[in-house]
């Protein structure tokens, strides 16, 4: 079966369908967007702030090794992967593996996508589609049957005018407790998740009690230590609720630390503005330097707004930028214990270089 990739300047792009299939007349609206990872599969796809978008995969093969078995630690935590869902609206590859080989794989990425209901193309240039959207600017597409053709009259929903945290984030409250002594207490507020920050606070020794994206901190009854905000899809500014808890956080001197999405509401709460990238960043080789030190860390990164520096209100700075093109990619308060980071020390997928902000975090939460 062939599909097609449309996207809003006129483009059509025909490869073949390895994924769910379309019926015919259903059309998959998203944002398109590329990754450059050279492997983590199974986790990008899995990553909640890929919610609402059409991801290009930059690296020629994919599926080579299969998608490792989607247990769970328990009802809400997945073993290995990043969430219990597939969050992309569409995949588009170069080349697929259809025989995987790697002694975790328990089902083909092709069976994957497919029991997710998440359409996927392949035999596209994806480089070829990655330099335009660099050079544009990531634009909104859809996947459709091949028989679709392009009209100027043709709709293209943007996922960013919803809150597309709401689509993500848990429904209610649950504590989540590590093995062994319990270090410390984080009130964590999900905006979309990835699972290896809860397994690395859970593995420090840190209790969780993670909270939904718009739960108001002031009613928490927990007794807590910290206060984490999670990365998750979109515009920062649909998160009022989350934006109002982190001030009330600010505002009773509790300790925080935020990664992604958090970084944005962060900065939002302290009265900085936000911006959207040109095209993003969403790979696992970004080099991210500490300001301060000038230490350079090769980071896991996706997203697609930012902090605008000049923005930033007196007592704050700047803790990290990016290498490649200078924009902020960490905040920190000059006096109280705020900080947050854009990309992800967590990894899942990428080197773990910036690991340590977690130990940072826990050594100023048991103080």
């Amino acid at each position: 079966m062939k599909l097609k990739l449309i996207l809003k300047d006129g483009t059509e792009i025909t490869g073949e369908s390895f994924g769910y299939s379309p019926k015919n007349s259903e059309e998959i609206d998203g944002e398109v967007v590329f990754n450059t990872a050279m492997v983590g599969y199974p986790e990008t796809f899995t990553d909640p702030s890929y919610r609402g978008q059409i991801l290009v995969c930059t690296y020629p093969m994919i599926g080579n090794y299969g998608v490792p078995q989607e247990c769970e630690l328990d009802k809400s935590l997945s073993k290995h992967l990043e969430s219990l869902k597939v969050h992309p609206r569409g995949i588009i590859i170069s080349e697929y593996c259809e025989e995987p080989s790697h002694w975790q794989s328990k089902s083909t990425l092709a069976d994957f996508l497919k029991k997710h209901k998440i359409p996927a193309i392949k035999g596209v240039d994806t480089r070829a589609l990655t330099q335009k959207l660099r050079e544009h600017g990531v634009m909104l597409g859809k996947i459709a049957n091949e028989s679709v053709a392009y009209s100027k009259s043709m709709t293209f929903n943007d996922p960013n005018i919803n809150n597309l945290v709401a689509e993500v984030s848990v429904n209610e409250k649950t504590i989540l407790k590590p093995k062994g002594k319990i270090k410390a207490t984080v009130a964590l507020l999900d905006c979309g998740i990835k699972h290896n920050i809860i397994r690395s606070f859970l593995d420090r020794g840190v209790q969780v009690i993670r909270l939904p994206w718009g739960y108001d901190l002031s009613e928490l009854k927990d007794k807590f230590d910290g206060v984490f905000i999670s990365n998750g899809p979109g515009d920062p500014e649909t998160v009022d609720k989350t934006v109002e808890s982190v001030k009330w956080a600010m505002k009773n001197d509790k300790k925080i630390f935020g990664i992604c999405l958090g970084c944005q509401i962060m900065g939002l709460a302290a009265g900085a503005k936000t911006y959207k990238l040109k095209y993003g960043h969403r790979s696992a080789n970004q080099p991210c330097s500490d300001v301060g030190t000038e230490r350079c860390y090769i980071t896991s990164q996706n997203h697609g707004y930012a902090i605008d520096e000049k923005t930033l209100p007196k007592g704050w700075k700047v803790w990290f930028k990016n290498a490649n093109d200078g924009t902020v990619e960490g905040i920190k308060h000059t006096s109280k214990p705020w900080f947050s980071v854009q990309f992800h020390p967590e990894a899942s997928p990428g080197p773990e270089d910036a690991a340590y902000l977690f130990d940072y975090f826990i050594e100023r939460l048991v103080k």
